[in-house]
């Protein structure tokens, strides 16, 4: 009997895994996702300052493809009857592809649910792109790729905006010395401030409120620092990790549901040395491939190999004319070799058209 495998999540994994199970399986495929268009997540940045984002239909994208695409949001998962909980049906799986993704975390600071904004998802950056139009004064909280970049695009795109990131953590300390100070050099030309190693212990309508009382002024404060996944593999009694996440072995197999493979942001994966991946296109990419592929070998009853990944480099966009690739060892840590400038920013541009290629294409290499 045909095989049914259901993946949930039409993100940049699992619309990549449905069509990698398709074509390497026998197995009958459905995708469900909420939405019906595919949203470029790393140019959530770009949206908010006015730029537009390619329509991208998912019923284009799996066309021709066996994948059959079901509109509709998963509220429960039933893992012991294999059924998931639609909004007004059931849909029953032999085998679970979770690919939930993740969304931005604002409940870790009071006032942040109620007062910041994201760009995490669509709507989130739809949100942020209206309360810009009547904003002056912009502060950024979160020192990461995702807070780095937002900043820089901001300054670019709207020079009338005054801009300050503000992060706990250093002012690129994730960076190698000339990584770090080409970004400075660069926020220094756009005019964005910046003040590290400050906590934000409050957010409030015009503004944040410091872990030692300091009040900073802002028209809008837009949360970067911090992700999370939806609650659904947790209520469904899969075994999670502290944050949420779907624990799976070195074959991105679920720990407690052999059933079920957890891939992408939702999933805690670990290489085999035991190094936990970030959450990130690059790591979700070449490990989707390597989980979907194990999932075939299953399938036809071989033994699925570990999954293998190495870190390359880190590419980050600041603005449209410059970016920094910043070179790493395969554990993620910086080397001193960056690439800079217009360069960098046309690598960054083509990292981030290269998505789209793989997602109309998941069988060529991703890593």
């Amino acid at each position: 009997m045909t095989e049914h495998i259901v993946v949930v999540g039409a993100g940049y994994a699992g619309l990549a895994a449905a069509k990698l199970a398709a074509k390497w399986t026998d197995s009958r495929v459905t995708l469900v996702n909420a939405r019906d268009r595919f949203v470029e997540r790393v140019r959530l940045h770009q949206l908010v300052t006015g730029q537009s984002l390619r329509d991208l239909p998912l019923a284009d994208l799996v066309k021709g493809t066996g994948v059959d695409l079901v509109v509709d949001q998963v509220t429960a998962i039933d893992p012991d009857a294999r059924k998931l909980q639609l909004t007004d049906r059931m849909l029953t799986y032999d085998r679970l592809i979770y690919a939930v993704g993740s969304h931005a975390s604002l409940d870790g600071v009071p006032g942040a649910a109620e007062h910041a904004h994201a760009v995490s998802t669509l709507e989130d950056a739809e949100k942020l792109a209206a309360a810009l139009k009547n904003t002056r004064t912009v502060a950024v909280t979160g020192g990461g790729l995702t807070g780095i970049e937002t900043a820089a695009e901001l300054a670019e795109s709207r020079p009338d905006l005054d801009v300050l990131l503000v992060t706990d953590g250093g002012f690129g300390q994730a960076l190698s010395a000339k990584g770090a100070r080409h970004l400075r050099k660069t926020f220094d030309r756009l005019g964005i401030r910046v003040r590290d190693h400050a906590k934000v212990g409050e957010v409030r309508a015009d503004g944040l409120v410091l872990d030692n009382g300091e009040r900073i002024a802002a028209d809008t404060v837009v949360w970067t620092a911090g992700f999370r996944v939806p609650d659904l593999a947790a209520r469904a009694g899969f075994a999670v990790d502290d944050h949420g996440r779907m624990v799976v072995d070195e074959t991105l197999t679920s720990i407690s549901h052999p059933d079920v493979t957890g891939i992408g942001d939702a999933a805690a994966i670990k290489r085999p040395d035991g190094l936990e991946l970030r959450m990130a296109c690059a790591t979700g990419l070449p490990t989707t491939q390597q989980a979907v592929r194990g999932l075939a070998k299953r399938l036809h009853g071989e033994e699925p190999d570990p999954i293998g990944f190495r870190y390359i480099q880190q590419c980050i966009s600041l603005g449209r004319r410059d970016g920094l690739i910043q070179f790493v060892n395969t554990d993620d840590s910086p080397k001193e070799r960056v690439v800079t400038g217009r360069a960098a920013a046309f690598y960054k541009e083509l990292v981030c058209r290269g998505t789209i290629v793989f997602e109309r294409h998941p069988t060529i290499p991703a890593g």
